[in-house]
């Protein structure tokens, strides 16, 4: 191989390279700009998952408006936390309504994604905080949206947009799956990678909405 050839490689080599660090650094901006919705069914039973998509009707009702006056994830993640009795407690009306006894529990964590598209939108993998409702053992397959910007809730006109809270290029990455559909799978094997030294040697357990984590996303997205 000649010399030229040998740094033409180089250069490439590296010039790819910058440009993914680039991109997962935009990444991790937009895990932290984000609030998910996250339903976990108490099994995978024709019956459970049917409750599982009448809870979320009444969670994504009860959260709507949530957040018409918030600006930004940690704004979110108050009110979120501020409200969590009151979601809780309508998803478990809701239960009780069904007929069925399971309990439910409204937490806020921060847990792993893997690449995820819902609608337009595609959410590179990784840590987010969540709101996660879980269905009694919580051992279903799962649901999952955007309350923070509202992607799954009815939304007053004051309320913030995707645009709002992501800076041009983070949207841009996140409307453009395509585009970006190499270096979203690079990125998603990086945290794969690292979450799996995490699961090692950090233990491996999930943290409260807005800390570190070693958590793990349960189930497989949205109903497929």
């Amino acid at each position: 191989m000649s010399k030229f050839v040998r740094a033409l490689a180089l250069a490439l080599s590296l010039s790819l390279a910058l440009s993914l660090c680039g991109f997962a650094g935009e990444c991790e901006e937009i895990r932290g700009r984000v609030l998910r919705l996250h339903v976990l069914a108490n099994s995978d039973s024709g019956a459970d998952q049917a409750l599982k998509l009448k809870v979320r009707d009444t969670v994504v009702q009860t959260a709507a408006g949530l957040f018409d006056d918030v600006e930004n994830e940690a704004e979110a993640l108050e009110q979120a936390k501020a409200r969590l009795p009151e979601i809780e407690a309508a998803a478990q009306r809701r239960v009780y309504e069904e007929g069925y006894d399971y309990e439910v529990r409204a937490t806020l964590v921060n847990m792993y994604f893997t690449t995820r598209q819902y609608e337009a939108v595609t959410l590179p993998a990784g840590f987010y905080d969540a709101l996660r409702i879980t269905i009694g053992e919580g051992k279903g397959h799962n649901w999952w949206c955007v309350v923070f910007p509202p992607m799954c809730v009815s939304a007053a006109t004051q309320a913030a947009e995707l645009s709002d809270v992501l800076e041009p290029e983070q949207e841009e990455i996140v409307t453009s799956p395509q585009k970006y559909e190499v270096r979203f799978k690079i990125v998603e094997i990086l945290e794969d990678i690292g979450r799996q030294f995490d699961e090692w040697f950090g233990g491996g357990e999930e943290s409260p909405a807005g800390t570190a984590t070693d958590g793990a996303e349960d189930g497989t997205g949205r109903d497929r």
